[in-house]
């Protein structure tokens, strides 16, 4: 069985994709799922928040991408989540050098589709495989999404939230019509919920009724913990697993391989 690939992105920055792929990516692991986490991101966050030391890669994405080394050689073994409750998550890294790609990209061949040739030789290695994806519409998003089978939108229930939603939802669509035909929407995630604000409730049922079951039933509340764990290099569901944020962490990947399973 080949992986079930899946983007994490939102145009809109500050809507936590990177933590929710971090934890998300963790969570999986500790539910016993073969997980791969691509960080698409130059910052390198989600590298340094599962406990990986951007500044020390022998190879990152970027080799990756622009043909110098195969995500075999360049994946690392998360410390952070690697060995709690058996599970395992692999990353593979990136750090500023990845910057470069988008230069590098506009110049090769096939520059859309060279994270989805790198992947499928790393397909039965995995179960899930998580790209986070930068919050601008850039090369590395495309290719991102290009590889990806569907896409988790992470989003906070603010009005500002939904006007980007549109414009994402118009971009998923421009990238099935023109590279990528299994593109499709996986769900929204609602993140940084707030429930004593009356506009997150309105923002809040206005997705479901526009969306439907695409509203995964999980919500990420609003929690220090999680903002804290990578400090520590840590994702949230390791640093304070009975924190509501690493709840609502593992309860959305139970549900997320619940409903790739056909059950509810």
């Amino acid at each position: 069985m080949s992986a079930q690939i899946f983007a994490v992105a939102n145009q809109k920055g500050g809507v936590g994709k990177t933590t929710t792929s971090v934890n998300l990516a963790a969570a999986l692991a500790l539910s016993g799922q073969r997980t791969l986490l691509v960080d698409l991101d130059p910052q390198g966050n989600a590298t340094m928040g599962c406990g990986v030391d951007k500044r020390n890669l022998a190879a990152s994405v970027y080799q990756v991408l622009v043909g110098l080394a195969t995500v075999a050689n360049a994946r690392v073994a998360s410390p952070a989540v690697t060995g709690e409750a058996g599970g395992r998550l692999d990353v593979l890294p990136a750090n500023r050098e990845l910057a470069g790609a988008e230069v590098e990209l506009v110049d090769l061949e096939r520059r859309e589709l060279r994270l989805k040739a790198a992947l499928r030789e790393v397909a039965t290695d995995y179960d899930f495989i998580l790209i986070d994806c930068p919050p601008s519409l850039s090369l590395l998003t495309l290719n991102g999404l290009t590889a990806a089978h569907g896409v988790i939108i992470p989003m906070q229930c603010e009005y500002y939230a939904l006007e980007g939603l549109s414009d994402l939802v118009g971009t998923i669509k421009k990238v099935h019509a023109n590279f990528n035909r299994d593109l499709s929407i996986i769900g929204l995630l609602r993140v940084m919920y707030d429930p004593r604000a009356t506009l997150t409730a309105q923002v809040s049922a206005q997705l479901q009724q526009h969306f439907g079951d695409k509203v995964f039933r999980a919500i990420i509340p609003r929690n220090v913990r999680l903002a804290e764990a990578p400090s520590y290099g840590q994702p949230g569901v390791v640093f304070d697993r009975a924190s509501r944020g690493a709840q609502g962490y593992m309860e959305f990947a139970a549900e997320l391989i619940a409903r790739l399973k056909g059950g509810t």
